[in-house]
């Protein structure tokens, strides 16, 4: 199969370019906007057959200037949901996906690609169906946008077109996203830097620390996304997420109780790690009073109906995995 991966240098993309040389696909394309040069590091150790600036490939895709494509895994995006540049963000995340389904179609190449939880915004229930989407920026905008154009599609696909609403992904190859790198990522840095968490305290109706996320970890996002793109009869909109909600404070213990085995260390409890002052609790900000979402957790109805049965790892499980693979990395 010829496979392009665009984002191939971000987080999700450059860890399903790894994974699907790792299955033995060979003819993988890498499309990217590599103004920010140090991603290039993700893409270190992969076998790629040709790379492309991400407005090359647009143009010269939708003319059919590429030969045959199977299937093109689409990651790219500007997924910085503090940019409130509402043209900026629907002409890279709308128009671009737009452009791509349209020459997709045209061509028979499968399309998978990247669409988020922030659709849902204020919603209470995130179930993928129109009534629960209320997103609370342009970010979450755009990605509606793009899934209301595939909508139209689904009943009749000439090619397989799927979407993925994703949750609070983490893992490895995330470290170029500065403020917008998962919480364990925030976690990791803390403890090297300042050798505490810090976390918000009381919000919501919730206790310090107990505002809960549905966390996946990349891992087991590719995996679910290979799975598709071995079953092409299957096309829709579908919830990637762990299916259950966890507080910070698991994110937190298990950043800290990772560390904590690799020094050989016992584990800690929480109120242990604060009452030794490992974990910090600090005032619910200001700024984002009313703009802040205390529980999400993806209903993984739709993708169960779909066959897939995928086992998720718990917070403990792949924040340990991933502390492991930070503590690994070479110092930049």
């Amino acid at each position: 199969m010829r496979i392009v991966v665009t984002g191939a240098a971000g987080m999700i993309g450059s860890n399903l370019v790894h994974a699907l040389n790792k299955l033995g696909a060979r003819e993988v394309i890498a499309v990217d906007d590599l103004t920010d040069g140090h991603k290039y590091r993700n893409l270190v150790g992969a076998t790629l057959t040709d790379y492309f600036d991400k407005d090359e490939f647009y143009t010269r895709f939708a003319r059919g200037e590429l030969g045959h494509i199977d299937a093109v895994l689409h990651e790219g995006a500007c997924s910085d949901t503090m940019e409130h540049n509402g043209k900026f963000m629907l002409d890279n995340n709308y128009r671009c996906s737009k452009t791509l389904l349209d020459a997709c179609l045209a061509q028979g190449t499968r399309l998978l690609y990247a669409s988020s939880a922030a659709t849902y915004g204020g919603s209470s229930v995130f179930r993928e169906t129109p009534e629960f989407e209320q997103p609370l920026n342009v970010y979450g905008y755009s990605k509606l946008l793009f899934d209301q154009v595939v909508r139209r599609v689904l009943p009749k696909p000439s090619s397989q077109v799927v979407g993925f609403r994703y949750f609070n992904a983490y893992g490895p190859r995330e470290q170029h996203k500065a403020r917008m790198a998962s919480v364990a990522f925030h976690h990791f840095g803390q403890m090297a830097s300042a050798g505490k968490v810090k976390l918000f305290g009381d919000y919501g109706g919730y206790g310090p620390g107990e505002q809960s996320r549905d966390f996946i970890f990349v891992d087991d996002l590719v995996a679910v996304k290979l799975w598709f793109l071995q079953n092409p009869q299957l096309s829709g909109i579908y919830n990637l997420g762990s299916g259950r909600a966890e507080p910070f404070n698991n994110v937190a213990c298990g950043v800290i109780n990772a560390l904590r085995r690799r020094a050989g260390q016992a584990e800690l409890t929480l109120p242990e790690l604060v009452a030794q002052g490992l974990v910090e609790y600090v005032p619910f900000p200001d700024a984002l009073v009313g703009k802040y979402q205390c529980l999400t957790r993806a209903d993984l109805s739709a993708l169960r109906a779909t066959g897939c049965a995928h086992e998720f790892a718990t917070v403990a499980q792949g924040v340990g995995r991933y502390v492991d693979w930070l503590s690994a990395q070479a110092p930049v």
